[in-house]
């Protein structure tokens, strides 16, 4: 038994039966699922992986498999007539409306519920007794390449087989009945039947979309002049054309519907914008992108129903159809799509904040130099609270929420008193960066690109210098002071030492530094998705006009309470988000048996500074002293890079940016820098371009 299984699974594997067998097994009488088996077996066995004949002018092999098989059926008048009619019955017995309305376009209203789907279907496949053509295609097309294979084939093999599809059966002894194998006149008239019933179903769907609650009030003017109001009847009076219909009332009546179709793909673009100034729902964005494919899908349709003269027409529909799906089987796809928009509009907010900490001249420059200070004057302080909270020797989860709170009210202290922290500014500056990508198609927009890029890091290496240059003497004095006044240091030599060994080069340091720098840039994605929240919900409004709000503040307290939370919302929720994963994320790794713990570079700093006032500056002739300093130098890297790196990188997803323009501008930037380096320390004039004679 377990041999026979073996070499049923190896025969499936090799692609199923011999074409003989195949072709000897088509009845157009047998019931509907057999049917379908059998054309996906012939599937099968053209896509088989081995013993592919030799490629013919470098041609897909399919092309060779396909005319062998119209070759082997010309030879036989009866097994092709045999064929034909079953090919036809297929046709004809599965419903097309799912295949030609649905694939590609999702089936489900929402982007979870359409996930869920996709999960399942990737589970369970299509089963081939319900009739239906897109289940059957699901079976029948699995590779990328299918779609390319069948659009390039030649003309002459199209012809092959469109003879092959208007055979008929030559059995005198055989007397027609109801269950005949359908003739190929009754297969044109089903294609094109199938052909206006799915147009007229994705018009209706349209519609529908674009008249509901979400899009309708998305859309400025009445209702009646919306274009989905019209679209329906518009398509019908087209469709119920006649062959006696003059051609130029078609003709008219075409036009009119591409307009229409033109007009909604508008009013979604119209939708768009004002997502992007009011914040982005991702089931609303999922409707609109649900919503171009469909209207995309009619113009295809409509482009093989109107023209039946066109030789390739089913054959480019059928490429497409697989190419859809394809795509609507990848949850990959699904997320990419349907996601775009909304991380396009949490990077444009992060990009909005970059902003400011970008110096591009030298006032910009000493102002950056200066908050940084103010920066690190704070750190110093985080620095003891820390200390001290670690020598209480809490319960790990209250350590770690003592720590958080320390962290997120240091940060909230650096925010509102115009404070920088060094290691923030990567994860909101990538996102600057990458709006500055739209433009970077021209040799002005790209010179742009590399101008604000040298300003960011130049912005970066005078923030981190600010912070050490206030958070070392600090952290120092601080001990000092205690030591001389109170007779005792905040910490003793022994923690100073313990303190040293765990910020050493050679330990896991530079692994805590680039955590710390992904979690960085995660509280700026949830810096953006908060401020898109505020604004998607409208609690602006709700604040400034709400009666409990107005009742205790005011009307112009509401108001002023409601512009204080539009401004500093995502700031706050950066701050606090990103204090409470440094602070409970190390309790969080400790309870599951492992050890995470902070490496922040002004932090590292400071307790460097502190381990000095405690054990005396001989420490700086030791080698544990040289191994912290290089541990700490390769956590500021790590943070910049790491947190900048993600930033950037998704920033650059959002907006699709071809690879060969990323090279080209990575490129720009190298030889700036050669050619300029003082300008990553200092805003360094452009060089005047000589005037030529």
């Amino acid at each position: 038994m377990l041999t026979s299984l073996w070499r049923n699974w190896r025969t499936w594997r090799r692609g199923g039966s011999q074409l003989d067998v195949i072709l000897s097994n088509a009845d157009p009488q047998a019931p509907l699922a057999e049917r379908n088996l059998w054309l996906v077996d012939l599937g099968r066995w053209l896509n088989r992986p081995d013993g592919e004949p030799a490629r013919e002018d470098g041609r897909d092999p399919r092309h060779a498999r396909l005319r062998y098989l119209l070759q082997v059926l010309e030879r036989n008048p009866a097994v092709a007539a045999r064929t034909a009619a079953t090919l036809r019955s297929v046709l004809v017995d599965n419903d097309p409306t799912a295949l030609l309305c649905d694939t590609g376009v999702a089936s489900r209203p929402g982007f979870w519920g359409e996930l869920w789907r996709r999960v399942v279907a990737w589970m369970l496949p299509p089963t081939v007794n319900q009739g239906d053509m897109s289940g059957l295609f699901t079976l029948l097309f699995r590779r990328a390449g299918d779609a390319q294979w069948i659009e390039s084939l030649d003309d002459e093999t199209l012809a092959r087989v469109r003879a092959l599809l208007r055979l008929k059966e030559d059995d005198p002894a055989k007397e027609p009945d109801a269950l005949s194998a359908p003739t190929p006149d009754a297969l044109a008239r089903r294609l094109d039947q199938a052909l206006t019933s799915s147009m007229q179903v994705l018009v209706s769907q349209v519609g529908a979309v674009g008249l509901s609650q979400d899009i309708r009030s998305r859309v400025p003017g009445r209702v009646e002049e919306s274009p989905f109001f019209t679209l329906e009847g518009t398509a019908a009076e087209l469709f119920d054309s006649t062959p006696d219909t003059p051609h130029e009332v078609v003709g008219q009546r075409l036009n009119v519907l591409r307009a229409l179709l033109d007009d909604c793909r508008a009013a979604g673009d119209a939708v768009y914008e004002e997502l992007k100034r009011n914040g982005v729902a991702v089931d609303v964005v999922y409707q609109i992108e649900c919503m171009k494919l469909r209207l995309a899908r009619i113009e295809l349709l409509l482009g093989v129903w109107i023209d039946p003269t066109q030789r390739h027409r089913y054959a480019h529909l059928m490429a497409e159809l697989i190419r859809c799906t394809l795509a609507r089987s990848s949850i990959r796809h699904l997320a990419a799509s349907s996601l775009l928009q909304l991380a396009r509009r949490v990077m444009d907010r992060s990009a909005e904040t970059g902003e400011h900490y970008i110096a591009r001249d030298t006032l910009e420059y000493m102002d950056m130099l200066k908050a940084s200070m103010g920066g690190g004057f704070v750190v110093a302080f985080t620095v003891y609270v820390k200390f001290i909270i670690t020598s209480a020797h809490l319960d790990k989860w209250m350590e770690g929420l003592l720590n958080a709170l320390n962290y997120a009210g240091s940060f909230l202290v650096i925010q509102f008193a115009h404070f920088t922290l060094a290691t923030k500014q990567p994860a909101m500056t990538g996102p600057a960066l990458a709006r500055r990508l739209d433009a970077a198609y021209s040799p002005d927009g790209r010179e742009a690109f590399v101008d604000d890029t040298l300003a960011m890091l130049r912005s970066n290496a005078a923030a981190i210098a600010g912070n050490l240059a206030v958070v070392f003497p600090l952290a120092w004095a601080i001990q000092w002071l205690a030591m001389r006044f109170l007779e005792q240091p905040l910490i003793d030599a022994d923690k100073a030492q313990d303190t040293l060994q765990s910020l050493s080069f050679w330990g896991p340091t530079p692994l805590y530094a680039a955590v710390t720098g992904a979690l960085i840039w995660v509280s700026s994605l949830i810096a953006g998705w908060a401020d898109n929240w505020f604004a998607l919900h409208r609690v602006h409004d709700v604040m400034a006009y709400g009666r409990r709000t107005r009742y205790l503040l005011g009307a112009r307290g509401a108001v002023r309470w409601a512009g204080f939370w539009r401004r500093n919302v995502s700031q706050i929720a950066a701050n606090v988000s990103l204090g409470l994963m440094l602070g409970l994320l190390p309790a969080l790794v400790s309870a599951l048996g492992s050890t995470l713990e902070v490496r922040h570079v002004s932090l590292s700093a400071g307790q460097i500074a502190a381990a000095i006032a405690t054990l005396g500056w001989e420490l700086v002739h030791t080698q544990v002293f040289w191994l912290a300093v290089a541990g700490t130098v390769a956590t500021g890297a790590l943070n910049v890079i790491v947190s900048f790196a993600l930033a950037f990188n998704v920033a650059l997803a959002s907006r699709d940016m071809r690879r060969d323009d990323r090279v080209s501008l990575t490129a720009g930037v190298r030889r700036r820098i050669l050619r300029r380096p003082a300008a990553l320390f200092w805003p360094v004039k452009p060089r005047a371009t000589p005037v030529q004679s």
